[in-house]
């Protein structure tokens, strides 16, 4: 294995393992400060759009490169 598709790997798996956590960390300071329903929604509403626009900056950056 070189070192580009070594790099590929762990980047794509600890990029994962990272939103997982903090997927874990939005859900625990929701639970914790009570926010019920509408408030985790939001709290994950801007954790996705946050991962989303990483996504679409990744596939911006491909298609113009």
């Amino acid at each position: 294995m070189d070192i580009e598709s070594f790099e590929s790997l762990m980047l794509k798996t600890l990029l994962t393992g990272l939103i997982l956590f903090m997927g874990f960390i939005v859900y625990d300071l929701s639970k914790k400060s009570k926010a019920g329903k509408f408030g985790t929604f939001v709290l994950f509403g801007a954790l996705c759009l946050g991962v989303l626009g990483f996504l679409i900056k990744g596939v911006l950056m491909r298609s113009i490169g």
